[in-house]
């Protein structure tokens, strides 16, 4: 097996998550400890808070929680991956935010530096675009440029784009919240099969955090990067690019310009031969992604102790 590495972003989150693994490997609670005493707030209670309260879904799903709650979590699992003797990847990426648990995950970036950086990323996102005035939602069953050029047409309605070419029939957009409004019923008029609000309380990847990546570069060049272990392919231009200035440039542009992921598995298995594809973090958004990107690719999410041991087994085979 030659596999690839991917880690989940946004939208992964959930109550409860990685709580199996957690009983069985302290790797989990140690890195979401480690998380919390740099940013002085309890991560993993969060996570672990009452299923049955819409509140607390809610606090996991701010984007100023999300992004450590999930760094975190990728981080965990691959630590896991580690201490069992889990196969080395060819190379790896990340779903937006999961491009920071690569870069951890590879030796490229401290994993207190991430969390820090992933915490002032958040906070300018979020102070960018305050909460109520984007929205983003994910359209279904259309070309991608049929959303390109529909989104481009409602530019009196205000900012709205793809930003998220997730896989072949399955694109997101971001933007104003009545652009983003507008561009559902347009797309869902010009025959998308379903158009998908989504629970994220900043419109990521879209023009409207082009002020907020100013302020992240600053952070990023401020920041010790080394030599990774693996190629990590980034979003902006489905690329490994190793230099230290390329990698911070392309971190800072990932806020405002599209998520390549489609691009980013397809070039995993033309590149680097990568003929599996293995997610370390909570959900299956990224399995599911990578399974409609090349059904020819072995494909596995570890999120417990059952998913673990077979993508132990893998490795072994």
């Amino acid at each position: 097996m030659q596999f690839a590495a991917v880690f989940p972003g946004q939208g992964s989150q959930s109550l409860g998550m990685l709580a199996e693994l957690a009983n069985e490997h302290p790797e989990v609670h140690q890195t979401f400890e480690e998380a919390s005493d740099i940013l002085n707030k309890n991560l993993w209670e969060m996570t672990t808070a009452d299923s049955n309260d819409s509140s607390s879904q809610t606090v996991i799903d701010q984007t100023i929680n999300t992004q450590p709650l999930m760094l975190a979590a990728g981080v965990a699992v691959w630590r896991i991956w580690q201490k069992i003797g889990g196969c080395a990847p060819i190379a790896m990426a990340g779903h937006s935010l999961g491009e920071y648990s690569a870069l951890v995950a590879s030796g490229s970036l401290d994993f207190a530096d991430a969390v820090r950086l992933v915490s002032k990323r958040a906070q300018l996102m979020q102070q960018a675009v305050p909460v109520g005035q984007g929205a983003m939602a994910a359209i279904l069953g259309l070309e991608d440029q049929q959303i390109i050029d529909i989104c481009a047409g409602l530019a009196s309605e205000g900012i709205v784009e793809a930003v998220n070419f997730n896989s072949p029939g399955q694109v997101v957009i971001a933007g104003e919240t009545k652009a983003v409004d507008a561009a559902i019923e347009k797309l869902t008029e010009a025959g998308a099969k379903r158009a998908i609000k989504l629970a994220m309380s900043v419109p990521s990847h879209c023009s409207l955090l082009k002020d907020a990546a100013t302020e992240l570069s600053k952070e990023l060049l401020e920041t010790p990067f080394f030599e990774s272990t693996y190629p990590i392919i980034q979003n902006v231009a489905a690329s490994n690019n190793p230099a230290t200035e390329d990698r911070q440039q392309a971190l800072s542009e990932q806020l405002y310009k599209p998520v390549l992921w489609v691009d980013c598995i397809t070039n995993l298995a033309k590149d680097y031969n990568a003929d599996t594809i293995i997610e370390f973090g909570p959900g299956k958004v990224l399995f599911g992604l990578n399974r409609r990107i090349d059904r020819s690719l072995g494909n596995i999410c570890i999120n417990d102790s059952a998913s673990l041991e077979k993508a132990l087994a893998m490795c072994s085979a």
